[in-house]
């Protein structure tokens, strides 16, 4: 059903709440169900893929359907393996074509009797024992950090431990950071050398956590406030010394006019002077490339985005969302392979077009910023609700 998005005041003003981050919340409720309840956590997001996975770890059922949360579904897997759990995972179809081998096999290779239910490599997959047979391994670092997140989170509760070994560039860095460090926070030790990462078995100790807001969904404001060039905007309980790696959005947006002040509040976000061009690696961040490249579209500037491979095996494949989407408001929009996407300076031309989601909630949120340029409309609004179910209550929030 199409969805007209409302469009923002010309200086808007507001103070968000913003949701709590799904990636802090997903590794923090493995730790605890692995820790039998040693860790207190407030401020579990609400999301969609959080609330799946809260489900899954106290199913009894023998199938386990992570629907269309990539994350859970790996994290599952793993935790199905550490807790000595057999199961059969499962997703929508299109999580049947996204990729969990690697993991899949670096888990086999510690101990874990599983096997494909279909195309080798991919879900639906079967877990019917696990007894740890090896303490290091190998994984390649450049596909998805959530197999190495999946494997650090278990590390601890291994008989044996674990050494993980990263071979080649490790990719999405700072959600790898992300897992280490609240794990420390958790009182868990994590030794970090170069390429590898060591974990040795340990019992938990009784912590409490609380989840901080999400910085990726963050990055739809600071496009609100590049778009207008006015107002300011007021985002609750988002902390300078973060561990989300979407904290980069700082640096990101001040040079598309938007300066970041920190409070004991949150952030606060006002406008300032702004490139003429922009460009950006996204190895490590690659859940902003969306948000920047639809900021830059609608700013008319000229902009190359890098770093982009992951991108062709999310929710959808991203790239080519953003080729088609984009193209349909006038933008000019050339890709080289699976790694860098060029902009170039042309004015959009807003008419009331339709945006496609493709079922992927950071289509909707990306897009959502340009109805500050004119009219536009979504084909699928509710599919925000993956990551971000409050998140158009919070845009009313700066429209009224």
């Amino acid at each position: 059903m199409s969805f007209w998005i409302p469009e923002p005041p010309p200086e808007p003003i507001a103070t968000l709440p913003m949701v709590a981050s799904k990636s802090e919340s997903n590794r923090a409720l493995i730790l605890q169900a692995l820790s039998q309840g040693a860790y207190r956590l407030h401020n579990v997001s609400a999301a969609r893929d959080s609330v799946i996975l809260q489900s899954l770890l106290a199913s009894e059922e023998e199938t386990l359907n992570a629907q269309d949360a990539g994350t859970t579904l790996r994290f599952i897997t793993a935790w199905c393996c550490a807790a000595g759990r057999s199961a059969r995972i499962t997703g929508t179809a299109r999580m049947q074509k996204r990729p969990i081998g690697l993991l899949a096999e670096a888990l086999k290779e510690l101990g874990a009797d599983l096997e494909y239910e279909n195309e080798e490599g991919f879900p639906p997959l079967k877990i019917t024992g696990f007894e740890q047979k090896a303490q290091r391994i190998s994984i390649a670092g450049d596909v998805s950090s959530q197999y190495i997140s999946a494997l650090l989170l278990i590390a601890p509760f291994l008989e044996q431990g674990l050494e993980l070994e990263i071979d080649g560039e490790l990719a999405s860095r700072p959600y790898v950071q992300m897992t280490t460090g609240l794990m420390k926070q958790l009182g868990l030790q994590v030794e970090e050398d170069a390429d590898l990462f060591r974990v040795q078995p340990q019992e938990a100790q009784a912590a409490e956590f609380t989840v901080e807001s999400d910085w990726s969904a963050a990055g739809y404001w600071y496009s609100v406030l590049a778009l207008r060039g006015a107002g300011e905007l007021t985002l609750l309980n988002l902390r300078e010394d973060s561990l989300q790696g979407d904290r980069a959005l700082v640096d990101l947006f001040e040079s598309l006019g938007v300066i970041s002040r920190f409070t004991e509040q949150g952030l606060v976000l006002r406008p300032g002077p702004r490139a003429e061009r922009f460009e950006a690696d996204f190895t490590h961040i690659p859940d902003q490339a969306q948000t920047l490249a639809v900021c830059c579209a609608g700013l008319g500037i000229p902009a190359t985005l890098s770093g982009l491979k992951s991108l062709r095996i999310k929710e959808t494949d991203r790239i080519a969302a953003l080729e088609t989407e984009l193209g349909k408001l006038g933008a000019r929009i050339t890709v080289e392979g699976d790694e860098v996407m060029h902009i170039d300076a042309t004015p959009l031309q807003l008419r009331g077009q339709e945006i496609a989601c493709y079922d992927d909630h950071r289509m909707a949120m990306s897009f959502a910023p340009l109805a500050a340029l004119g009219p536009l409309k979504l084909d699928d609004p509710g599919v925000v609700a993956k990551s971000y179910p409050s998140f158009w209550e919070d845009w009313n929030l700066i429209c009224s």
